[in-house]
């Protein structure tokens, strides 16, 4: 593995006044140019992607990430706001060395308002920390990547974070009301308001979700919350058939059930995952090639037991071999637990390249037979599973026995790039919730047209004219 970084004895002698700029406005405890640390922040989940800031700092405040701004502004310096480098797409990959902006000593729970069904959070608060919270005053926080137990509030607001919950509650941009963000220049705004209904000029709130950390750095977060569901029935249904499980995802919602959650599991991504995990067991026979993962949630303990007997109804008459129904709170545990580390089995057996496809519902089938042909005829090996009810499907192509050669060469690209031009011809989009960042931006033209890309260019140089904030990210 290749390191790329800075010799930090060398930035000091060519950078001398921004080196001690910072040391000036941060206590000794806030800055670092440690080897281990620099290799620490030097990658996130993506790939096998490595380069090295020049320098790490830890705000503690807002004040704190307005002063390093504002030096980094005065000197032109490269900053990459990083936290629990959970991503996928190469986002918090100091590609530009420069800083290292950890937000993860922002991180506490400000407020949460029951009166008014609200809560107010720094950036570095873990997602899974916030739900359990929400949870214990009867609230309810959906947002809940894979990830929900390392990520933080901060990095789901930057990449729209969404998860198994997003098929009935929506993804983290449903829920953001409200935004503190320091600006490249160091300054401080707020970009909407605290309340459900907002039409009061543009709405930079949700321009800033989803924007990487390419405009801005998030230091504060208020979010709306629900009335938290106080039943939940959990079914797994094994296929003989991948496509025959795509296929009945749609019959379920014609049947008038919403799930609650709705997760579609590739053969290998189970045999990779069980291998990986203690403790767990799901059926695996030799004839069953996929599995969905269905829940349902609510208030009403014989509505929601209800809806669950018609998804059974309906995946059953869809092919399904059996449907069995989690008997216990650990049982639905455990299975959820199996999908939550489905993309951390799969790493661990092998490299890989994660693309976040999505498609409307109804094309899941035919999306999923395309990426079997497409990885045919490019000669690549694909593990699949995600979110079904959101037609959003991570393809993980696994590196195996690929040459580095092959791996790296210009076939594979070929292929990832006929993939996506396949998925936008379905109506669907070359990211659902992993953002573009480093890895996908080289396909960004097939998702808008040249003038859409020269808008969001605009934008970004109106927010960041010295191009500082997490360069090298969406765009080039």
């Amino acid at each position: 593995m290749e390191y790329f970084w800075v010799e930090i004895a060398q930035m000091a002698e060519d950078n001398p006044k921004w080196l001690a700029s910072l040391q000036a406005v941060l206590r000794a405890d806030q800055i670092s140019t440690q080897e281990s640390d620099l290799e620490a922040f030097s990658h996130d989940e993506t790939e096998d992607i490595r380069v090295m800031p020049q320098v790490i700092c830890r705000p503690s405040s807002t004040q704190d990430v307005s002063a390093i701004m504002r030096v980094a502004y005065a000197y032109s310096i490269p900053v990459t706001p990083a936290a629990a480098r959970t991503g996928l797409s190469g986002g918090a990959i100091p590609v530009q060395g420069g800083i290292s902006l950890s937000m993860e000593r922002l991180n506490q729970i400000l407020d949460i308002d029951a009166a008014n069904f609200q809560a107010r959070v720094e950036p570095g608060v873990i997602n899974q920390v916030f739900h359990e919270a929400c949870k214990v005053q009867g609230l309810f926080y959906p947002p809940d990547p894979s990830s929900w137990g390392t990520s933080t509030m901060g990095g789901n607001v930057a990449y729209n974070a969404g998860g198994p919950k997003a098929v009935k509650y929506g993804v983290t941009s449903a829920y953001v009301l409200n935004l503190e963000v320091v600006l490249p220049n160091g300054e401080i705004i707020w970009t909407g308001a605290n309340t459900l209904k907002n039409s009061t000029g543009y709405n930079l709130t949700q321009l800033m979700v989803g924007s990487e950390g390419t405009l801005g750095v998030i230091t504060q977060i208020v979010v709306r919350l629900i009335p938290y569901p106080k039943v939940a029935f959990t079914l797994l249904a094994p296929f003989a058939s991948a496509e025959a499980a795509c296929e009945a995802v749609s019959k379920i919602f014609q049947a008038g059930v919403t799930p609650s959650g709705l997760e579609f599991m590739e053969r290998d991504a189970i045999d990779w995952t069980l291998q990986y995990l203690d403790g767990v067991s799901i059926p695996t026979g030799p004839d069953i090639e996929a599995h969905l993962l269905m829940e349902v949630d609510g208030f009403d303990e014989e509505a929601v037991l209800k809806e669950a007997e018609t998804m059974a109804g309906v995946v059953e008459e869809a092919g399904a071999l059996e449907v069995l129904f989690a008997q216990s709170s650990q049982e639905r545990e455990a299975i959820w637990k199996l999908r939550r580390r489905v993309g951390e089995a799969v790493k661990s057996h092998s490299i890989y390249k994660e693309q976040d496809t999505v498609v409307p519902r109804a094309q899941l089938p035919a999306l999923l037979k395309t990426v079997k042909q497409i990885g045919s005829e490019y000669g690549f090996k694909s593990v699949c599973y995600g979110h079904a009810g959101d037609g959003n499907l991570h393809v993980n192509i696994v590196k195996g026995e690929m040459s580095d050669a092959d791996w790296d060469g210009p076939r594979l690209k070929e292929g990832i790039r006929h993939l996506f031009r396949e998925v936008v011809a379905m109506g669907g989009t070359i990211s659902g919730e992993h953002g573009i960042g480093l890895v996908q931006k080289p396909y960004l033209d097939i998702a808008f047209s040249p003038i859409a890309l020269s808008l969001q260019k605009s934008i970004k140089s109106l927010f960041d004219s010295k191009g500082i904030m997490n360069p090298g990210k969406i765009f080039n």
